[in-house]
């Protein structure tokens, strides 16, 4: 009778243990944050946070014509303070655990952006894994002011474009709060971060008629990666020499290159597969990193007279894709030096290649990353040609 008297009493205890409700939040209660944008107006820190109306977004509910999103923002000292300031006129507490999207504007980045971010680091509430952006030509409260179509959230729709970009589309980065601040930290590699502007009528994008119309007067595009010197923002990349940058980096997952034919005319071909591998050493005391870069592509688009049937027509392709994948990565290391900012890990290259050069270099290499010597080998190959192999576009001009 003992041993279930005992194993009676451990389960009680026990139970004192599980009681997985006390720290409960009733949906009623929270008004959930979507995204955030950190602007600087008059010496303060102007938070804006894009609130979610669950009754506008519900699929089974018919809309009752407010927006799906509602906008907040207040100002202060600390963006902490800023988030309590907004207390005063909000319904219900924020809660950022659904947090999609954190938008930085560009003059706060070049301030420098660690202060910023050593609360949503530090808050056990919010979860790491939205994504990182930096806006160009317009405040961050103006980024979030947008409405978009396709997606009620205009949060969701930044997300999930950047997302998609990223694996579609190389001049985009997806970048989390864990990896920009590893990056931020990091002594042999510098952060980056996805810009995205408002184009079209800035005026337009507040409206609802920018979701009413069949073309919408204004929408949000990614555009360009931010370039960083520790927490400050010191340049950007273009769109050339971000595709360079993610070849570089291995990050590159799929993308589009353009390529001239022998006769005239364009194609495209589709990288569809990447990898890539940076070595570095350090020779007659010079630093030196080799990156060596294996692509698959399949042939997209032809637009001109060409017999994909030859194997030789098939390696010169190939061999024109690798110039250009050469052209955009040395684009990308001289932006790169010319910045003063290891956004391609060189640092980190050359720390594993040589440990006791690095310990000497290391806290001047912002300086010494300028004068390292760089080579790429790219190797593509042509896995398909599509369904026909021959263009009907040579069979209209015969």
């Amino acid at each position: 009778m003992r041993r279930p008297a005992i194993l009676f009493l451990v389960f009680l205890v026990c139970l004192l243990f599980t009681t997985g409700c006390w720290s409960r939040r009733e949906l009623n209660d929270l008004a959930i944050v979507a995204a955030i944008g950190i602007d600087r107006v008059e010496n303060k820190v102007q938070v804006s946070v894009q609130v979610v109306d669950p009754g506008e977004v519900a699929a089974q509910r018919a809309s009752s014509g407010r927006a799906p999103v509602t906008m907040y923002h207040a100002k202060g000292d600390t963006v902490f303070e800023a988030i309590r300031k907004m207390t005063t006129v909000t319904p219900r507490k924020l809660y950022f655990a659904h947090l999609r999207i954190f938008v930085l504007s560009e003059e706060v980045a070049r301030e420098g952006i660690g202060k910023i971010l050593d609360l949503f680091s530090r808050d056990h509430e919010i979860r790491t894994d939205f994504f990182m952006v930096v806006s160009k030509g317009a405040k961050a409260k103006d980024v979030l002011n947008v409405l978009t179509p396709l997606e009620k959230i205009p949060a969701t729709k930044m997300f999930t474009s950047l997302e998609v970009s990223e694996k579609s589309w190389a001049p985009t980065v997806a970048v989390q709060l864990d990896e920009l601040i590893t990056d931020l930290v990091s002594e042999g590699k510098h952060a980056v971060m996805t810009g995205i502007r408002i184009q079209g009528d800035l005026q337009a994008s507040k409206g609802r008629q920018n979701i009413e119309k069949i073309d919408a007067p204004s929408f949000l595009q990614y555009d360009g990666i931010a370039v960083f010197r520790k927490d400050k923002l010191v340049g950007w990349l273009n769109e050339d020499e971000s595709k360079g940058y993610s070849d570089l980096t291995d990050k590159l997952k799929s993308t589009v290159i353009e390529i001239a034919c022998p006769s005239g005319g364009r194609m495209g071909v589709e990288l569809i597969r990447s990898k890539s591998k940076v070595k570095g050493q350090v020779k007659n005391g010079k630093p030196e990193v080799e990156v060596t870069v294996h692509t698959e592509a399949n042939i997209a688009d032809v637009e001109c007279e060409i017999d994909l049937t030859k194997t030789k027509t098939i390696y010169e392709i190939e061999k024109k894709v690798e110039q250009v994948m050469k052209e955009n990565a040395k684009l990308a290391v001289s932006k790169a030096k010319k910045l003063q900012s290891d956004v391609l890990g060189f640092g980190d290259a050359i720390h594993r290649g040589d440990p006791v050069y690095w310990k000497k270099v290391k806290k001047n290499w912002n300086k010494e990353f300028s004068q390292v010597r760089f080579k790429m080998n790219v190797d593509v190959k042509i896995r398909r040609l599509g369904t026909i192999s021959e263009s009907f576009v040579n069979k209209l001009k015969e």
